[in-house]
């Protein structure tokens, strides 16, 4: 008789997956951040893990990440799956979902998005190839108030600060003020000044000063540019003003900018601060920015980030459909945490009560005892067999399960409980049993 090829089970690099005691953590956050976004009248959406390759690569951006399917006995003829892709963001789904059911949603279209995306990169700290997102938005037919610009900061700030984590701070800019600043300026190609500005905390000033010069900037310029981008705190309007810069656009970026942070400032002081050295989605945002990062760990990479776009579903149908957005990177906060120890695990599985079966007779009634328990609420297994007493409750202990019940083990017996943490054991009715804890 031939040996079965056993094949070693080993981790594949960027798909993290967690124990059962960590999981029930990660479930608890996942639950939290759902009820914050539903707190504010954001409705679940869900779509499909693949989307036509055409609609991920519409916007070109991303292209060579998209995991394409093929199934592994293919007929070569059929190429059906071949036009396939997992998607590696929720934006690009959300703008094909929005586009096919234009005609059955009601606008403003509040929708929350809570699912894992997959992207082809190589995974380091902080960057997996497949992770969960959690992404909301706003989207309207032609315009958008400002209002939820101030809006979808807030939610997100509601949801990370009733999370157990370490200090982080939101960032907000406004991609009009930069536009209009580097055109005010005289810059050429403002797009190419926000690229270089975009990489200051890699490469510092001297860095960022040598590619302004390279673009064609004089000093003057490559100063003005430096000195907007270290612009932070509650006085950036008045800041920005003292440059001496004027356009019309930038006006208009600032008077955003000032709407938005004002809207926020019952928020604790440093919680959401202008930063204006962010930029996010240079080909993507044209409005308010966001991007929230660990205050003790900034180069482990934003764990918040959106802005406003001017249309998202330009490229799906015939109707301009602007919108604010905003995602929490679920997967790269967690991870961290995890790593460093500072999650602690959850119980190993969600069962409130293990059933004892004395005996193959008391059966039925250990049956009619979990039923019970289930009706009013508790989590209930039943164990699988009549083994002995003893190996029953070493299951319920070894799962982290808090009580074990025994039906009557005869005609005269009664019900009793045991709390595996106290050991205190007495007398109960399935019926009106409620824990002391």
């Amino acid at each position: 008789m031939s040996q079965q090829r056993v094949v070693r089970p080993t981790p594949i690099s960027g798909f993290p997956e967690w124990t059962p005691q960590v999981r029930a953590v990660e479930q608890r956050w996942l639950d939290h951040i759902r009820a914050g976004f539903e707190s504010f009248g954001f409705a679940s959406v869900e779509t499909p893990s693949v989307e036509n390759l055409d609609v991920l690569t519409a916007k070109g951006e991303t292209s060579q990440e998209v995991y394409t399917l093929q199934r592994l006995q293919a007929d070569a003829k059929d190429d059906t799956d071949a036009r396939l892709g997992l998607h590696f963001d929720l934006t690009v789904p959300f703008a094909r979902y929005v586009a096919q059911h234009f005609n059955e949603l009601a606008f403003p279209f509040k929708r929350y998005q809570i699912q894992r995306v997959w992207r082809g990169e190589r995974p380091q700290e902080g960057r997996f190839r497949e992770f969960t997102q959690c992404d909301i938005d706003v989207i309207n037919v032609d315009s958008v108030p400002l209002h939820f610009d101030a809006e979808l900061p807030r939610i997100v700030h509601g949801v990370l600060s009733g999370l157990d984590l370490p200090a982080w701070t939101l960032n907000v800019n406004n991609r009009k003020v930069l536009q209009g600043f580097y055109e005010g300026l005289g810059v050429k190609d403002p797009v190419a000044v926000i690229r270089a500005v975009d990489k200051l905390h890699k490469i510092g000033d001297d860095g960022v000063r040598e590619i302004l010069l390279g673009e064609g900037l004089d000093d003057g310029q490559a100063d003005a540019c430096l000195s907007l981008a270290r612009v932070r705190g509650a006085d950036a309007v008045e800041r920005v003003r003292a440059l001496g810069v004027s356009s019309d656009l930038l006006d208009e970026g600032l008077e955003e900018l000032s709407f938005v942070l004002g809207d926020l400032a019952d928020l604790p002081e440093g919680d959401v601060v202008a930063d204006l050295s962010i930029a996010r989605g240079l080909d993507y945002y044209t409005g308010t920015v966001y991007e929230a990062s660990f205050d003790d760990d900034p180069g482990y990479g934003s764990i918040c980030a959106g802005g406003r776009y001017e249309d998202l579903a330009g490229q799906f149908i015939r109707r301009r459909l602007p919108g604010v957005g905003i995602s929490i990177g679920l997967t790269r906060i967690f991870a961290k945490l995890v790593a460093e120890g500072r999650i602690a695990p959850g119980r190993a599985c969600p069962t409130d009560v293990v059933v004892v079966v004395p005996g193959a007779e008391q059966r039925a009634e250990a049956l009619r005892t979990g039923a019970l328990l289930r009706e009013r609420g508790f989590n209930t297994e039943v164990f699988h067999s009549a083994a002995k007493v003893g190996k029953q409750i070493q299951y319920a202990s070894k799962k982290g399960v808090p009580f074990v019940w025994f039906p009557p083990f005869g005609a005269d017996g009664g019900h009793e409980v045991k709390d595996l943490e106290s050991g205190e054991q007495g007398p109960a009715d399935p019926s009106t049993w409620t824990p002391e804890r």
